[in-house]
């Protein structure tokens, strides 16, 4: 297994998750929305944890750049937390026009943050990190934990 694979694989978890949270909330079923929901920011977080305390500080110290793809990864980890916050608010309002316009906005960003991930950054980080076994498995059981 590589890094992009085991993080192209959480994508995914993520991403269906994400959906059950969606049909919910568009159903009104705020009990299993909420559920969805809390399971989806669960694995959210398990994620940029990941990356942001281990996989990409590794990969800065191995390749010396800081400025580059990890630093726009990181903003963009900060719009999609405040996305959180914002559907957040509408399930606890049972706002299903909230809920839907947020999670309307995080959809388009993390299709396009896991592309750049996915064909940019994981390959990168399989070059620079791919002889790391025990890197490898540490990430995989941070994202087990989602």
């Amino acid at each position: 297994m590589s890094f992009t694979q085991a993080f192209t694989d959480h994508h995914r978890h993520c991403d269906e998750t994400f959906a059950r949270a969606e049909d919910a909330a568009q159903q009104g079923d705020w009990t299993r929305a909420r559920a969805d929901f809390d399971a989806f920011a669960k694995a959210m977080a398990a994620h940029f944890g990941s990356e942001e305390e281990t996989l990409f500080p590794a990969f800065e110290e191995r390749t010396g750049m800081r400025q580059g793809p990890t630093q726009v990864m990181r903003m963009e980890h900060q719009q999609m937390r405040q996305l959180l916050g914002e559907m957040t608010a509408a399930l606890d309002a049972k706002d299903a026009d909230g809920f839907a316009g947020a999670a309307e906005t995080l959809l388009v960003l993390m299709q396009q943050h896991n592309m750049k991930e996915e064909h940019m950054l994981y390959p990168m980080c399989d070059r620079a990190l791919g002889d790391d076994g025990a890197l490898l498995e540490k990430t995989r059981a941070e994202l087990a934990r989602a």
